[in-house]
């Protein structure tokens, strides 16, 4: 989607979108997925458990930290990430709405 076509989206609509794209590979839900057993962790712990070099697994850190997924603060040289609890209630609201509205319709479309 264009930068000029999201203007006629909501920010609510926009923000879910971006969080969707970044869920959209595979290398970002194993990082979302490490992030959540070790509940913190440094880049370079990231790169010993993807077989990714370190150059991807940064971008794919950036775009999620973009999306509002996960947070970083630095630490000396390092910086360490964990999951955004808010980002990730966002969504988490958004299908529970979209779940609680199909549990209420009696499948009558197609």
């Amino acid at each position: 989607m264009g930068l000029t076509k999201t203007e006629h989206f909501t920010e609510k609509q926009n923000a879910i979108a971006t969080m969707a794209k970044a869920l959209g590979h595979p290398a970002r839900i194993a990082i979302l997925e490490y992030l959540l057993k070790v509940d913190t962790c440094i880049c370079g712990d990231i790169v010993n458990e993807l077989p990714l070099a370190q150059p991807t697994i940064s971008q794919h850190l950036k775009e999620l930290k973009s999306a509002g997924l996960i947070k970083g603060s630095v630490e000396g040289t390092s910086i360490c990430y964990c999951i955004d609890e808010k980002g990730l209630e966002k969504l988490q609201s958004y299908f529970a709405t979209i779940s609680l509205k199909l549990n209420k319709k009696n499948n009558k479309c197609c």
